[in-house]
């Protein structure tokens, strides 16, 4: 009995995954091939099968990077399209699985829905954002004002009408199968979306925010390769049997000197610590202004414990670096877990990738599942112990109000300056 319960459980299949497969109609693999380009198998014919996807996942890796840093150069709007375009393909990737795996082929506008859906969450998302940071802009243009003020409701009009058009697609052979997909539709949203968007906010905190967590997860992700690939021996999950402690150490301590150092060349340019902000008198972003305290230097006290080791008593560094410190140390300790969920996502559905969009690498997702669990944790670390109140978005708001609100604020304010006598010491200087 317990052999013949183990041949029915492959790769950890439970007698629940199996009723789920009849229900939905079974889950078999999605087939894999290999997309290795012609020119790099000939060039590497000669090597073993390790070898071969060594060099194959190094050289793409470096052209990523290239791609990486190319993109960077091209500015913030450039970032933004290239966010965009990522949300979308990882999104298509992932419903497209549910549409394989479940053989979804004749469930009524399930791909159609699915879009929809994921246009009218882009489209609140991306109003919140427009209207946030081009206040000025969208008071200046009566159309925008107009979807502006009304955009919660429009947003939410578009979503009940695809709500609707769900229920009324609801066909009796395929209600679980419909209600299945449907949840699947909006977790899917929930993961990628959201997480996109997160990282365009985080973008507009300056582009340090963006690149080093960035440059942190894909520095953890191939010093891991790297330390796990000459000397992996110990296991470290079940779900991805490939990744080692000594990866997952060595990618650790690599990742955090790496954010040191990078923290260090980049905190000393202000196109990369000044906020992107957007500039009406010329209608284009702009990077310019006095950097923050954040990013200039200043002199730390080494431990008593340390100062032994190194000979230094004190050390000149970025408060940003420090910073650093925790970005790096969630992308090489935390991070991680993104690319596990993303293993056992694939093993629950027997795929071996997400997509074959890069060789040697997979699809778009396999390669932003840790970088999603980032942006979330770099939006909330700069909410929690960055960002304060901004004075230039109060003045936008302040400055579209009508003459009697302006005057009477303007009244509030003097009053408490005075109770305070800061006024009044202004007034005697």
């Amino acid at each position: 009995l317990q052999e013949s319960e183990s041949e029915n459980k492959l790769d950890g299949e439970t007698a629940s995954d199996s009723e789920s497969k009849s229900d939905f109609g079974g889950s078999s693999p999605v087939p894999t091939s290999d997309d290795t380009p012609e020119v790099l198998n000939r060039a590497l014919s000669n090597l073993s099968s390790r070898w071969k996807n060594w060099w194959v996942r190094g050289i793409l890796t470096l052209a990523m990077i290239t791609f990486f840093f190319i993109i960077i150069y091209l500015g913030p709007m450039v970032l933004m399209t290239i966010v965009m375009c990522v949300q979308i393909k990882c999104f298509h990737e992932i419903i497209t699985i549910g549409y394989n795996v479940y053989h979804s082929y004749d469930l009524p506008w399930f791909r159609t829905l699915s879009w929809y859906f994921l246009l009218c969450v882009n489209y609140f998302f991306y109003g919140e954002t427009v209207t946030d940071y081009f206040f000025t802009l969208v008071q200046r243009e009566e159309p925008l004002r107009i979807l502006s003020k009304y955009h919660r409701f429009i947003s939410f009009a578009l979503y009940l009408t695809g709500f609707c058009m769900f229920v009324l697609s609801l066909v009796k052979k395929h209600y679980r199968l419909q209600f299945y997909m449907f949840g699947w539709t909006h977790v899917t949203l929930l993961i990628v979306v959201t997480q996109s968007h997160l990282i365009i906010h985080n973008l507009f905190e300056g582009m340090i925010w963006f690149i080093v967590p960035i440059s942190c997860v894909i520095c953890n992700d191939i010093m891991a390769y790297m330390f796990g690939f000459f000397f992996g021996r110990t296991p470290l999950i079940k779900l991805s049997p490939k990744k080692t402690w000594e990866g997952f150490i060595g990618g650790f301590f690599s990742t955090v000197l790496f954010g040191l150092l990078l923290s260090y060349v980049m905190s000393g340019y202000r196109c990369f610590t000044c906020p992107v902000e957007f500039n009406n008198d010329t209608n284009s972003f702009t990077v310019d202004c006095e950097p923050s305290e954040l990013f200039q230097l200043q002199e730390y006290n080494i431990p008593m414990v340390l100062q032994s080791v190194v000979g230094w008593k004190t050390v000149r560094m970025y408060p940003f670096q420090i910073h650093s410190i925790a970005l790096s140390t969630f992308a090489s300790l935390i991070g991680p877990f993104g690319g596990f969920f993303a293993s056992g996502f694939k093993r629950a559905f027997k795929i071996k990738d997400f997509a074959n969009t890069i060789p040697g690498h997979g699809g778009i997702m396999d390669r932003f599942d840790c970088q999603y669990l980032m942006a979330t944790f770099v939006n909330v670390y700069i909410a929690s112990f960055i960002r304060g109140p901004n004075p230039s978005k109060l003045i936008q708001q302040f400055l579209t109000l009508r003459p009697d609100q302006q005057l009477h604020i303007f009244n509030t304010l003097k009053a408490h300056l005075v109770d305070r006598g800061i006024l009044g010491s202004l007034e005697d200087a």
